[in-house]
């Protein structure tokens, strides 16, 4: 990245804090009194920022606000200090309560410099009561803010002034807020006690600001760097990640370090180290070297492995510890492990250890392991053998940290260690008497990292692996590495073709019946599906079937059977699949097998969904994520693919609350690929809603296209909506056009979405044919053309392969047929309008068999506008109010705004329209403009533009076309 320096006063949106900002502005604005709000956290958490973006709400509403800071001025802090900064601004908040009108005693404190005497002149109990009138006077104007920040270093004066105020009754309204760092609230900190006597008045509430979570800082960082005019790609994606990592949810840290990464470096920031090691400073020799041991041991170290390195006394080091803890460097974390208060802290104290200190403490640490722990802590064994460079020990020890990991449901963790072990296995397996196979070792390392949502980072890492693998390598360990391709391929989206990759594997493997052979087979019948090949994919999957059960492999028979279930749906559409498919998901609960039951309530939902079953397809999703999420694999494929199409189901039904609410994602970090699937929904709802906005809050979705298919299906398709509502339809169909040069090379030309996304670029032109001028209309027909040409292509190729859409790809073509001969219509051709009217009802009545609520909806407010212009305005007004009740609960202000004319009389009165306005009426429905119209009748374009108006009220029409298919109706013009 390039050197820039950053801004970091204040970032553009408050980010991760919804929540508590709703608190701040509920005590303020709330019906129950809050006299005085606490806000707690630790230093750099954000406490400033979020009273800020409060205060700057309070005062739009009418607030008046005094914000007064406390110093760190060690034993001399100066009396009153936050309050006399609060008077120097009260001639800004109310100029009638200035110089003339304060007490003597607040203004000498007013006009005090900080090198005057502290009490000098100053009675205490006149400021009291001086600065008591003062706020209630404050109050009596109106609603009043008063802000302490920084209380930790309050003098004792300032948290007298404000328990008196406090125990004083205001007639106004009134709110203090104090805020204080957590982190340094000791044992015996002044504040502490009087926190505690705060807390148990009436109208006092305390905010303890957390560090934000993981998805929030992302945003954060994302926001930071952007805000530099950088762009990110997902080449980043680990960098972003780092950062994450290391900030651990502070604001503060997160500025710095992306402010270094922007600069080119990864080291700490010095003025940063710097800054968190003044906190050892606080500590006498015996802890600080506790602290220093301790900050060798990685995040957590436990008590008996510091025990047995720190050069201390078991005495000496609980004192030692209770120093640490007491001075908020150190924290307990369980009931015999200590952890640094901010792993921030910990990395400064180790980067200031001399090299010699490192090796012999992670060498001290890995003896300790081994006597203490042995295998049961493998992962914190595999980092100090690496650290002292013992390699050997760090393999072994990193593969058994993996497979603990793997095993506990923490893929992230596995994917690390075996990363690890993966990186030293050259220069370690030959010390070793019997090395962990590396075939095997990739294969768990793709596993790991396709189970926690980075398949593309395992295709990386198996091709990297397959690239280097020497040309007399043995056929088994070139199979293993091939099958690994294959999963991860199954993962992500690609322009490989999988079964090439299988079916190499299966002829190295042989025809012995092995494990291995049995494996790839079940993927290989995978494959020939995602070829369409699948008379080859039955008969691979029942000789894989019949292995399985041959070596005793339950798991894997339940896998290639719910493969069969699908190769059923694809071949025969037979009401078979769904009794396998819980016969399958049966047997997996009964033996314990979740990643069966996950896969067949995930293909279970498939099956639902082509059936137009949407409400128990989204059961069964959901039921496959939270299986995913029970193991610890909420990010494998089958997980989040079943929970965003959970969620695209309730955007489907009409369930567009139901839809976000499973797609949030606020409290999780989802890697990049899963978050833009769940963004996808959230778009979805936005386009649906007429929220242009979200293309920009979204606008990161794009890059991911390529890598997920269903993010470019669903995100792509309410992107096409939503440009055509911001930018008109020519962007809506460049944004279709780029869609397809993604797709394209993944799916091939005749995707089966292909129809869908046609159909929403075409709408778009049809939206837009009634402002379309006489000269640009070859233009949009030869756009429909190709885009119907290109749809076309879809429906022939599925006929030829009798493969014929579901309910659902029925429902888009007829939706397809009805917005062809909309465009038409609507630019003035000739059209049979009981034929429109047909082609609209049949788009109805498929949407509804589907259950696609807003569909539907669309689908009934187009027939609405086409039943009035064919003059029956009875049927248009239900088609109407059917599509209004669905689109208010929807919240649509698209369809709201569409449906807005459909309620006006309709009809055409031949006696309201005079010689001129019916003269006009028939140059209009030729496809004259306005100033076309003006030039042949030697009228202004003005004058034209103003008889057009008149005669679209007198008709009821909503466009110059409407009138136009109006006037023919009614037999006006011919």
């Amino acid at each position: 990245m390039t050197d820039v320096r950053m801004d970091r006063s204040r970032t553009e949106t408050l980010v991760g804090r919804d929540g508590e900002l709703e608190v701040l502005l509920r005590s303020a604005t709330g019906t129950e009194h809050t006299r005085m709000l606490l806000l707690s956290g630790d230093a750099g958490v954000g406490k400033t920022r979020l009273l800020t973006e409060a205060l700057d709400r309070l005062t739009a509403d009418g607030w008046r606000t005094l914000v007064g800071h406390c110093l760190d001025f060690g034993e001399t802090s100066m009396p009153y200090l936050p309050f006399a900064e609060m008077l120097a601004q009260v001639g800004e908040v109310a100029p009638e309560l200035v110089e003339q009108d304060l007490h003597p005693a607040l203004a000498r404190l007013r006009h005090r410099a900080p090198a005057d005497e502290p009490t000098e002149g100053l009675d205490r109990a006149e400021v009291f009561e001086a600065m008591y009138v003062l706020v209630e006077d404050l109050a009596a104007l109106g609603p009043v803010v008063l802000v302490v920040e920084d209380a930790h270093w309050a003098d004792a004066s300032t948290r007298d002034l404000i328990s008196f105020l406090l125990s004083r009754r205001l007639r106004g309204r009134c709110l203090i807020v104090a805020t204080f760092r957590s982190d340094e609230m000791h044992r015996r900190h002044p504040l502490r006690q009087r926190v505690a006597e705060w807390v148990r008045l009436p109208g006092v509430e305390r905010v303890q600001l957390d560090p934000l979570p993981p998805g929030a800082v992302r945003g954060l960082v994302e926001q930071m760097i952007g805000s530099q005019g950088n762009s990110l790609g997902e080449q980043y994606d680990d960098d972003i990640e780092r950062i994450v990592q290391r900030a651990q949810g502070n604001a503060f840290y997160v500025e710095e370090l992306v402010s270094a990464f922007l600069g080119g470096g990864w080291s700490l920031p010095e003025d940063l180290a710097d800054l968190l090691l003044v906190r050892l400073d606080r500590l006498d020799e015996s802890a600080r070297d506790v602290v220093r041991v301790a900050s060798a041991a990685g995040q957590r170290v436990p008590h008996d492995l510091l025990a047995r390195v720190a050069p201390v006394t078991e005495d000496e080091l609980e004192v030692a510890l209770r120093t640490a803890i007491d001075a908020n460097v150190l924290v307990r974390t369980g009931t015999s492990e200590y952890a640094f208060r901010h792993a921030l802290l910990g990395e400064a104290v180790y980067d200031d250890l001399l090299p010699g200190e490192r090796m012999r403490l992670h060498t001290a640490y890995a003896e300790a392991v081994r006597e203490l722990h042995g295998s049961r802590q493998s992962a914190n064994l595999a980092r100090h053998a690496l650290a002292s460079h013992d390699l050997p020990t760090a393999l072994q020890a990193s593969v058994e940290a993996g497979d603990q990991a793997l095993a506990s449901g923490g893929p992230d963790e596995a994917a690390k260690h075996y990363t690890t072990a993966l990186e030293i296995y050259a220069r370690a397996a030959r010390h070793l008497d019997d090395p962990p196979d590396e075939a095997e070792l990739v294969a768990r390392t793709v596993d790991a990292l396709c189970s926690s949502g980075r398949p593309e980072t395992a295709l990386a890492l198996i091709d990297s692996h397959l690239g280097r693998l020497p040309a007399d390598a043995p056929p088994i360990a070139r199979a293993r590495l091939l099958l690994a391709r294959v999963e991860a391929l199954r993962s992500t989206e690609t322009d490989a073709q999988p079964s090439l990759v299988s079916g190499e594997a299966l002829e190295l493997v042989g025809p012995e019946p092995t494990h291995l052979r049995a494996r790839i087979l079940a993927m290989h019948a995978q494959a020939l599906i995602w070829d369409g090949r699948f008379d080859e994919a039955r008969h691979e999957a029942d000789e894989a079937i019949e292995l399985a059960d041959q070596l005793g492999l339950p798991r894997l028979a339940a896998d290639v059977g719910v493969t069969l279930t699908w190769l059923s749906q694809h071949l025969d559409l037979g009401e078979k699949s769904r009794a396998e498919l819980k016969r399958i998901i049966a047997e997996a609960q009964a033996r314990g097998d979740v990643l069966s039951e996950m896969r067949g309530y995930q293909r279970c939902g498939g099956l639902e969904y082509d059936y137009g079953e949407l409400a128990a397809a989204q059961a069964n999703f959901l039921e496959a994520a939270r299986l995913a999420r029970e193991i610890g694999r909420p990010w494998t494929i089958q997980g989040i693919a079943g929970r965003m199409q959970a969620a695209v189901m309730a955007y489907m039904r009409g369930e567009w609350e139901e839809a976000l609410a499973i797609a949030d994602y606020s409290n999780e970090d989802p890697p990049p690929t899963p978050r833009a699937m769940l963004d996808a929904v959230a778009l979805a709802v936005a386009a649906g809603r007429g929220d242009v906005s979200a293309l920009g809050r979204f606008s990161g979705l794009r890059e991911r296209w390529h890598r997920e298919g269903l993010v470019a299906v669903v995100g792509g398709g309410a992107a096409i909506e939503l440009q055509s509502l911001r930018d008109g339809a020519a962007a809506a169909v460049a944004t279709y056009d780029d869609l397809c040069c993604v797709l394209t090379p993944l799916w091939g030309e005749s995707f089966g979405a292909r129809l869908r996304l046609a159909t929403l670029a075409l709408s778009a032109l049809a939206d837009e044919a009634p402002r379309t001028s006489t000269a640009a209309r070859d233009e949009v027909r030869a756009s429909a053309a190709r885009l119907i040409g290109d749809a076309d292509r879809v429906l022939a190729v599925r006929d030829e392969d009798e493969r014929p859409f579901a309910i659902e790809g029925r429902a888009w073509a007829a939706r397809l047929r009805a917005e062809e001969l909309r465009l038409e219509w609507l630019l003035g051709g000739r059209v049979d309008l009981d034929d429109l009217v047909s082609r609209w009802q049949r788009s109805v009545e498929l949407f509804s068999d589907l259950g696609h609520v807003y569909e539907e909806a669309r689908a009934r407010t187009q027939l609405a506008l086409v039943l009035r212009a064919a003059g029956d305005g009875e049927a248009s007004q239900e088609q109407a109010g059917a599509a209004r009740t669905v689109a208010a609960r929807l919240r649509s202000k698209p369809l709201l705004d569409e449906l807005g004319s459909t309620g006006r009389a309709s009809g055409a009165d031949a006696g309201a329209l005079t010689p001129r306005e019916r003269e006009i009426l028939t140059l209009v429905a030729a496809g004259r403009s306005n100033g076309e119209i003006g030039k042949q009748l030697f009228i202004s374009a003005k004058t034209v533009s103003v008889h057009v108006s008149n005669v679209m009220a007198k008709l009821g029409a909503g466009s110059r076309t409407e009138a136009s298919a109006l006037a023919r109706r009614a037999g006006l013009i011919d």
